[in-house]
């Protein structure tokens, strides 16, 4: 159905991270900065990831989609918003918010869950270590990971459809930096009851499933670890788990304050500094926390760094 039986407004125009026009330039760079970083980190990891015998793994296959998931989810957003940054006239038509939305959706959705997945990969390697290759064999990595994406793209279709079928009949500046739901709706002439609680039957959901998922895999993981008599050997296990339970903690606790929060108290613009979070920061940070601190990935860079062709050597 055309946008024109649905809605008065054809475009929409972003507000962006602040409306100062003397900061434009500042955050144009920082941001460009930002971006620049989560590229490089996360194609670096998938290259890593993909070329280097010795990181074909379970734990390194999921950490490559999580890289693809996060260039993705950046790529998204950060180059409309940079463009913005530059721009007097801020505007997004229609279908490109639409399309904007769906994007994020599919993205964000995929990254909860495979985060979960990589929880249960952690947890099957240190607790059912004898069984692990058996257990997370590359068939299951495979179905896990496409069940993740297939949920994230139904999301992304049908979430955005439910928001994009209301009436958008009067003001159409949104106070965001990107096409996001709670910012639209606001601007909705019409009964947005519906959309908002498909909204928040799914981000409950989503996050319900997931951090179920998280903290029985961490539980059962603390258990174990108390169990191993070695102080370095439980040193060596809390420091394999540390960075993606701090990363999760991150990221789950922005998306908990932007979605599950009563519609009352909400405030567009701290879910606008929430939403820089977990679109733009998380991303530049997840190669570092995944990745610079492993000693197994720093030395595939240096392998691929001094002979490139090595790393597609069989082991």
């Amino acid at each position: 159905m055309a946008p024109e039986n649905l809605t008065g407004v054809t475009e929409f125009i972003l507000m962006g991270v602040s409306d100062r026009p003397e900061l434009q330039l500042p955050l144009f760079f920082v941001f460009l900065v930002i971006y620049g970083l989560t590229v490089v980190g996360n194609l670096g990891i998938i290259t890593l990831t993909s070329v280097d015998s010795r990181l074909q793994t379970p734990m390194y296959f999921f950490l490559r989609q999580l890289a693809i998931i996060n260039f993705g989810n950046s790529t998204v957003i950060a180059p409309k918003m940079l463009t913005n940054f530059l721009v007097k006239k801020k505007t997004t038509f229609y279908y490109e918010c639409a399309t904007q939305m769906g994007g994020f959706l599919f993205f964000i959705v995929a990254e909860v869950f495979v985060l979960a997945v990589m929880a249960y990969d952690r947890y099957v390697a240190i607790c059912n270590p004898l069984l692990y290759m058996v257990v997370v064999s590359p068939q299951i990595c495979l179905l896990l990971v496409s069940i993740a994406y297939v949920y994230g793209f139904s999301t992304g279709i049908v979430v955005p459809s439910c928001v994009f079928a209301m009436s958008y009949c009067s003001s159409n500046v949104i106070n965001h930096f990107y096409c996001d739901i709670v910012p639209l709706l606001a601007l909705s002439c019409s009964d947005t009851y519906f959309p908002e609680t498909v909204v928040f039957i799914s981000a409950a959901t989503n996050l319900v499933l997931s951090v179920i998922i998280v903290l029985i895999s961490y539980f059962n993981i603390v258990l174990s670890i108390l169990r191993i008599h070695s102080s370095e050997g439980r040193k060596k296990a809390f420091s394999t788990c540390a960075s993606h339970m701090m990363a999760v903690t991150v990221f789950y606790g922005t998306l908990l304050f932007m979605y599950l929060q009563p519609k009352t108290d909400h405030s567009l613009d701290s879910d606008k500094m929430a939403s820089v979070f977990y679109t733009l920061v998380i991303p530049m940070l997840n190669p570092m926390i995944y990745s610079l601190r492993n000693k197994d990935v720093i030395a595939a860079f240096k392998r691929f760094l001094s002979n490139p062709c090595y790393s597609f050597k069989p082991m």
